[in-house]
């Protein structure tokens, strides 16, 4: 049996307190299997991308993260900020945990440490995973620029324990003061859309904010994105396509525009919101965006 030390980040806070309530049968379950577990508890945001990134270019082989898709972006840019080369193993206990779905990964936790232990401890190969980058940040799941991007940052404003629901309620609160459609320029090959969006969304994977099925043909190892374009839309519009993106029915509506890509460069006429796996961004006017095959390698 492998005696390898596993290298377990988690940040405490992710999934409203679920990883940090789950930190200690987690490693009993990793070292019932031989493996011995040095655990990394995140301080603050950034702080478990930048502990990931000083472990992996210390020679780090391995980072096993507890967590939600935030905790999982942290990673996912430690590890490319350090080399590169450090395969990922990740733990489901976040709210959404769409990035975990994407990649078939179990969302009963318990479940998903075990079959990662062994992994882990049989040796086996790592899958390469397409990764991201949009100017100086990595994505893992998808970005979103504009409409999501603000529903995104009042969800994340929300303390209820209520799951994925809490995207949902984002939503509403989100139209109260109307709706923004800043004028962008979108550049993708041969695509260009040049108008006002309420909101441009790059899938990697088919889910974000948990129940929204917004790409339902995504896959982060077919070496492309899934881009989405809405047009504007009114407040009453917004809420027939709810039904339609939880289930993945949206795309032939006429206010989406749906291409596979792998570029692409968008231009706002001012500052727009923006987020990557659901860490908002600070505000900016211009994203380029490019799409890295296979350059994550999940264990």
């Amino acid at each position: 049996m492998s005696t390898e030390t596993v290298h377990l980040f988690l940040n405490p806070t992710a999934g409203r307190g679920r990883a940090g309530k789950r930190a200690q049968r987690i490693e009993q379950l990793l070292s019932e299997h031989g493996l011995r577990v040095e655990v990394h508890l995140s301080q603050a945001v950034g702080n478990l991308e930048e502990q990931v990134r000083q472990h992996v270019a210390d020679g780090g082989p391995c980072v096993v993260v507890a967590g939600g898709d935030g905790s999982i972006h942290e990673a996912a840019n430690g590890i490319l900020r350090g080399g590169g080369d450090a395969g990922l193993g990740v733990i489901p206990s976040g709210t959404g945990n769409d990035f975990a779905k994407a990649c078939g990964i179990p969302l009963d936790w318990e479940q998903a440490t075990l079959l990662l232990a062994d992994r882990i401890s049989s040796g086996a190969l790592a899958r390469g995973v397409d990764i991201g980058r949009i100017n100086d940040r990595y994505f893992a799941n998808g970005a979103g620029i504009g409409f999501d991007a603000k529903v995104t940052r009042i969800a994340r404003s929300y303390r209820m324990p209520i799951g994925d629901l809490v995207y949902l309620l984002a939503i509403f609160r989100s139209m109260v003061d109307g709706i923004a459609t800043p004028h962008m320029r979108i550049t993708a090959g041969e695509t260009v859309w040049d108008g006002p969006v309420t909101l441009a969304n790059v899938a990697n994977g088919p889910w974000i904010g948990g129940m929204f099925h917004i790409a339902p043909g995504a896959r982060n190892d077919d070496g492309q994105f899934d881009l989405l374009i809405a047009a504007p839309v009114s407040r009453a519009r917004i809420l027939t396509l709810l039904p339609k993106i939880i289930s993945g029915r949206h795309l032939q509506e006429k206010e989406i525009v749906h291409k596979a890509v792998t570029r692409l460069v968008v231009e706002c006429s001012e500052p727009v919101a923006s987020h990557l796996d659901g860490e908002v961004q600070p505000l900016q006017e211009r994203f380029e965006i490019e799409l890295l095959a296979g350059a994550l390698h999940l264990l």
